[in-house]
């Protein structure tokens, strides 16, 4: 029986301000990133949906981003690999020790916004976000966007990874995401969603908005927990994988080139 992973970005209130409906997405989920407090969050914020996700058996993930409240990490920053490295290495530590208090571990670390966005275009800036990582917990699995420069560096560095394909995202023709400026690039109709997501894991390729499939590691798919139909779309897309006969289980990592299995 074919199977994939369900995650979404969440964790990412601050203090009063409330974003997302986290606690409803954990019982619809597999794994969780969960923001570390640069781009969103705070320290209350992450103990609590730690808590959450080891109450739920949800996976947890790390999502750090750039120093960015105000932008919600969605801005360019530019940061040479050392930096990169620490601020990664900054913000696992932190949601280590969350989730290491709240009876849980992180398992996987997944880059966040305009900071993923960028190494998904950029190599070796992925392999320096990754190599941080990876100083802290050499076991850890990283999530990369499919078939992207991601998916370079974690092949080149012979760690675990897992291939993410985004339900709520329209794709460009070299398998990055569609920039949120313009017209169709964030999908709010469940049902849209729940038909792509069906037909990206039985093909095993991300399919573009050209029509264009891009053959790629269809291991966990992601959803966007600050949209407003998030909860709605979580609930579709689960929903229509059982319905094709696609099951829901956490990502186990795979190592090297996808052809290498």
């Amino acid at each position: 029986m074919t199977s994939v992973d369900l995650n979404a970005d969440m964790g990412e209130s601050f203090g009063p301000w409330v974003m997302g409906q986290d606690a409803e997405l954990l019982k619809v989920i597999t794994s969780a990133n969960i923001a570390c407090g640069f781009h969103a969050g705070d320290w209350d914020v992450m103990a609590a949906t730690m808590a959450e996700a080891v109450k739920n058996g949800t996976g947890i993930g790390a999502h750090p981003g750039f120093p960015d409240l105000q932008g919600f990490g969605r801005r360019r920053m530019s940061l040479p690999p050392a930096s990169l490295r620490n601020l990664v290495r900054y913000q696992l530590g932190a949601a280590r020790a969350m989730a290491q208090a709240a009876g849980g571990t992180v398992r996987h670390l997944k880059l966040h916004g305009a900071l993923a966005n960028m190494a998904a275009e950029d190599a070796a800036m992925a392999r320096a976000c990754y190599q941080g990582a990876l100083d802290i917990d050499p076991d850890i699995i990283v999530m990369v966007l499919a078939a992207t420069r991601q998916q370079t560096a974690v092949e080149k560095l012979g760690c675990r990874w897992a291939g993410e394909i985004f339900a709520d995202r329209a794709y460009n023709d070299d398998a990055t995401l569609v920039d949120r400026s313009l017209p169709g690039a964030v999908i709010h109709d469940p049902e849209v969603a729940g038909a792509r997501m069906v037909a990206m894991v039985q093909a095993g390729a991300i399919i573009t908005e050209s029509g264009k499939h891009i053959p790629a590691a269809v291991d966990t798919i992601c959803l966007h927990g600050d949209g407003k139909t998030a909860l709605d779309i979580a609930r579709k897309v689960r929903g229509a994988l059982a319905d094709a006969g696609i099951g829901l289980r956490q990502f186990e990592g795979r190592q090297g080139p996808v052809s290498a299995g």
